[in-house]
């Protein structure tokens, strides 16, 4: 190692804090219907519970039914329950603001991570982590009091906050143009991909999977929720486009219908376009399921028209699945030149673009796995835990000051 690195990483370790404790709400997820963000934190919890040094703890913000699904962290790891996690929206939402402030200081906590600061007594440092700005950038994707709630909560957040963590540029732009925030509080850390589950695998064994599914052809794959932004009703018209030039294969959707008058939109457009027959709408699977649709397909082609990081290109990639994405906000960032990109707006665009990656799989294959790679939850975690350590350590720095 470098003596420049070593001196870096002396300094590093020596600026660490002796004690620190750190909780971290999960609040905001419904056990019932977990979205990316559970995933996220099922991910990066253990991984900063192993990079834990002495004196180090992480105390997790669970509710009675969400706690079963944060087990296993280890001993540095402790529990705050509060009566409600996101399938009572409205009491947890209450119970962040008027419990937080009485008891997250009998754990002696130092940082709070939470997505919207609570509005009493801050006796903590707080780190926010922007995950979406959809409250402003995607409006109709947001139930319109969950809405105004960010629009209300986030500016204050931002201010109060020690440290905003980020994951992309994209959003680092999108955080700027919609709130007034100090440029120095934004931490930029990307979010990752499982490589022990999304990787290559038989493509066989895999179509063998798949077609429990109705999927009996070779086929182009789409991975979403169902949200107007995630440009579903695009694709099928792309899809529609191109079918002459796509020969057999069918388009596999797989994700939840979250906004039930969408899905009967897109059902309509399917029947109108004259593509239903080859369309298969698979729902929701668990992510061992979606490694297998990767590993079978063709393609992903993931048009959405907003998004911050775009885990599912970094999944396909990891798993040998080449990739057609959209040329706006995060996804020419996350896809880092491994992928082929689209105007979403254009179903032409997308059209070509999926006959233009299935004319260079092999090459998109390569440049998708070494694009992937450069992609871990331990770096992840790891850089999450830095900025916690900073926090803690301004917090002590400014307490020595005080006395």
């Amino acid at each position: 190692m470098a003596t420049g690195n070593i001196e870096a990483a002396s300094a590093r370790t020596a600026a660490r804090p002796a004690s620190m404790r750190v909780a971290v709400n999960l609040l905001s997820e419904d056990p019932q219907n977990p979205s990316g963000a559970h995933w996220f934190w099922t991910r990066v919890i253990p991984e900063m519970a192993g990079r834990l040094e002495t004196g180090e703890e992480l105390y997790l913000l669970v509710s009675p039914k969400s706690r079963p699904m944060h087990q296993g962290y280890g001993p540095r790891v402790r529990y705050i329950t509060y009566p409600w996690s996101n399938e009572r929206r409205k009491l947890r939402t209450l119970s962040e603001h008027v419990y937080s402030p009485m008891r997250l200081p009998l754990s002696g906590v130092d940082v709070f991570s939470t997505g919207i600061a609570p509005i009493l007594n801050l006796s903590w440092s707080p780190v926010i982590h922007i995950k979406t700005m959809h409250a402003f950038t995607a409006p109709d994707s947001v139930a319109p009091l969950t809405r105004l709630y960010r629009r209300l909560g986030y500016p204050r957040s931002v201010s109060v906050a020690e440290a905003i963590i980020i994951n992309s540029e994209s959003l680092r732009a999108e955080v700027r143009k919609h709130l007034d925030v100090d440029d120095s509080k934004l931490k930029l850390i990307y979010e990752a991909v499982d490589h022990e589950l999304f990787q290559p695998g038989d493509a066989g064994q895999a179509r063998a999977r798949v077609a429990a599914y109705g999927v009996t052809k070779p086929f182009v794959l789409f991975v979403s929720s169902m949200w107007p932004y995630k440009n579903a009703d695009g694709l099928l018209r792309a899809f529609a486009r191109a079918r002459a030039e796509l020969g057999d294969r069918q388009l596999v959707i797989v994700g939840p219908i979250r906004d039930e008058k969408y899905g009967a939109a897109l059902h309509a457009l399917e029947d109108e376009l004259g593509v239903a027959g080859d369309v298969v709408w698979v729902g929701g699977v668990p992510l061992a399921e979606t490694v297998q649709f990767y590993r079978a397909a063709d393609l992903l082609v993931y048009p959405s028209f907003n998004e911050t990081f775009g885990l599912p290109i970094l999944e396909a990639m990891a798993s040998g699945c080449p990739v057609v994405t959209s040329d706006t906000t995060a996804m020419p960032e996350t896809a880092g030149g491994a992928a082929v990109l689209a105007d979403p707006a254009d179903p032409g665009s997308i059209a070509q673009a999926m006959l233009e990656a299935l004319g260079g799989q092999d090459r998109l294959r390569a440049a998708g796995l070494r694009r992937a790679s450069q992609f871990t939850w331990g770096q992840t975690a790891a850089s999450t835990l830095d900025v916690y350590r900073e926090v803690a350590r301004r917090r002590r720095d400014r307490r020595k000051g005080s006395k």
